[in-house]
């Protein structure tokens, strides 16, 4: 039976917490006697109806209409059931009809209450390890505890303990200052968002391990250098995104002072500590001990329940008013999935009583959607999240001919996520935490079986540390990489580069992934190719918000289009290293390429090449 069932949804009442919507939907009276018209509502699992109360009969329709109030949710999915001469029937996306149980993605989706900012849609992020990045003119670096400072910008990582044992604490001073002086670098790179890892003073490289949440650390530089970055970012059209690490501190900080490096009373000896509130605890053999963040007792774990601890963090005038106050635009929470529900939806208050279109984004690896959590379908938490399965996916599809997997996730992605989400997901070239790209595309020490497609096969810290691929091996992989660029550029969401993933850099493992920036020894074929990139999806200003429709995937090519109002583009990418002959969607014969990757034609497909047509 088609359709010539019309609905509308209208928005008659706003409030903070909640919203009242006015439904009217009309049946042919051709079908036969239509009752009990049913908006039902599917929402974490749970599933809920409104009864429409028949308004009329009239020009061949029957018309039903309702107000329903609805709690804030980042997405509802719904659909309406009514009976036809006494047989239930359901109308979805694009079916109606008798059926026996009606499946997530034939729903609707809906959100009350929450939206994503604008600025973040679909837009292109740089991501910088700070220490990593470039060191500012006349930064000279103080010697302090338990920091090696590396004499030379060339100088080979420390990957792994230094004699006393200690992790993560060889230091290149990587800046602030550093970041300023290379913003028109950043720019030409059509980024429009800086995403900074930590910068607070830390024990570590990394700063995942914070000292002291008010100061940025001092081989980093000062709150005022922060200050000034952000106003020269502003003033260049780009956003900054800060690290903020709230599930736990280091062990060598104000609050634990394990060391005594602080002049504070520290958590660590003393359980009357003004800090102590601050960690999680638990009872073992008649004792109280702190809990320490995957048993590394460097990091104790911060008690998201705690009154003083929140208050330290998200009360008025606590760290997080402080870092806006300073300039930033937005948190990247990490681990967000092992903070409270409670918690982050407290920061989503603090952020937004700063800026209202503040950014929060999670660490969350994997569908945050079906973790039973509310941080981001509640609507009150997070904005969006980094998106670890799609870049799996992608990268085990060209890497392993995966198709079923990347047929999957983003079926997955459009039917289960808010559509501000999906516009706003964090598609990464690589991060901190996992393999270069290039090392994954162009070596075979990884396996198709791994739990992550950037997992190396070989984690030890030497076998890591001396890893570098041959001339052909790089080569090779720069083919296949620029192939995945190309697809991760044209999906939905941010495009986020790792900084030096642009131009080359190695790392096999989540140590030697962080790499100084080869300042003057870029691969400038490999900046060209990301600069045209970006270029071309700046340029295309309809796919910050654009649809996706996955046309094919099969082992030789992946084509999708991407539309929006009149806008609509063709988009096929080749991941063998042969020529592929593709048919030409009929709307799309008269298009008119508008970029090509390895001079690819319409219909004909270079070695790792891809076509983009526009209608």
């Amino acid at each position: 039976m088609s359709s010539n069932i019309s609905f509308d949804i209208k928005e008659i009442d706003n409030k903070e917490y909640g919203n009242k919507y006015h439904v009217s939907i009309r049946v042919p009276m051709s079908y036969g006697w239509i009752d009990d018209m049913r908006m039902v509502f599917e929402d974490r699992g749970s599933v809920f109806g409104y009864k429409l109360k028949h308004i009329k009969n009239e020009d061949g329709y029957v018309y039903f209409e309702g107000d329903i109030p609805l709690e804030t949710r980042a997405i509802y999915r719904y659909y309406f059931s009514y009976y036809v001469n006494g047989f239930l029937n359901f109308h979805k996306k694009e079916d109606i009809g008798q059926k026996d149980s009606i499946y997530r993605d034939e729903m609707w989706k809906m959100s009350v209450n929450f939206d994503t900012p604008e600025w973040a849609k679909g837009k292109i992020m740089y991501h910088i390890f700070v220490d990593r990045f470039n060191r500012g003119s006349n930064n000279e670096l103080v010697e302090m505890p338990r920091r090696h400072i590396h004499k030379s910008w060339d100088e080979d990582m420390m990957i792994g303990p230094d004699k006393e044992g200690i992790w993560n604490n060889d230091f290149y001073g990587g800046d602030l200052k550093g970041i300023i002086e290379k913003l028109d670098y950043i720019k030409s790179l059509g980024v429009s968002i800086l995403y900074l890892s930590p910068i607070v003073h830390s024990q570590s490289n990394h700063r995942y391990d914070t000292a002291d949440y008010e100061n940025v650390d001092p081989y980093a530089g000062s709150n005022e250098d922060l200050k000034i970055l952000c106003n020269k970012a502003h003033e260049m059209g780009m956003k900054v995104v800060l690290d903020a690490v709230f599930n736990h501190t280091g062990n060598d900080s104000k609050y634990f002072n394990e060391y005594g490096t602080f002049d504070t009373v520290g958590a660590f000896n003393n359980f009357s500590s003004p800090y102590s509130p601050f960690y999680r605890k638990y009872y073992a053999n008649n004792r109280v001990y702190y809990d320490y963040w995957w048993g590394m007792t460097n990091l104790p774990v911060c008690d998201g329940y705690s009154k003083e601890w929140q208050e330290y963090i998200l009360g008025v005038d606590g760290v997080i008013d402080k870092w806006f106050k300073l300039g930033i635009d937005g948190l990247r929470l990490d681990v967000a999935d092992e903070l409270t529900d409670d918690f982050i939806e407290k920061i989503r208050i603090a952020v937004k009583r700063n800026k209202e279109d503040g950014f929060i984004l999670g660490e969350v690896w994997k569908n945050p959607m079906r973790m039973n959590r509310g941080y981001l379908d509640s609507g009150k938490g997070m904005d969006s999240v980094m998106n670890y399965p799609l870049v799996d996916a992608l990268i085990r599809y060209f890497k392993y001919g995966d198709v079923d997997k990347l047929a999957y996730i983003i079926r997955d992605i459009k039917n289960e996520y808010p559509d501000d989400t999906i516009h706003t997901l964090m598609n990464f070239t690589s991060t901190h935490d996992i393999t270069r790209p290039l090392n994954v595309f162009g070596s075979n020490e990884f396996s198709p079986y791994s739990e992550w497609a950037w997992n190396p096969n070989c984690s030890e810290v030497d076998f890591c540390k001396k890893f570098k691929l041959s001339a052909s091996q790089y080569e090779n992989g720069k083919d296949i990489y620029k192939a995945f660029v190309f697809a991760l550029a044209t999906m939905p969401g941010i495009l986020s580069i790792f900084y030096g993933d642009e131009v080359g850099v190695q790392g096999l493992g989540n140590l030697a992934n962080r790499k100084p920036y080869p300042w003057g020894r870029e691969d400038d074929d490999l900046l060209s190719f990301f600069r045209s990139i970006t270029n071309f999806r700046v340029n295309e200003h309809f796919l910050e918000k654009a649809n996706l429709n996955v046309l094919d995937i099969n082992n030789n090519y992946f084509m999708y289009e991407r539309y929006l109002d009149k806008d609509k583009s063709l988009f096929v990418v080749n991941r063998t290293p042969t020529y592929q002959e593709f048919s030409i969607p009929t709307e799309f014969k008269d298009g008119e390429v508008s970029y090509t990757l390895k001079k690819s034609k319409k219909g004909i497909l270079a070695p790792y090449g891809a076509v983009s047509i526009k209608k």
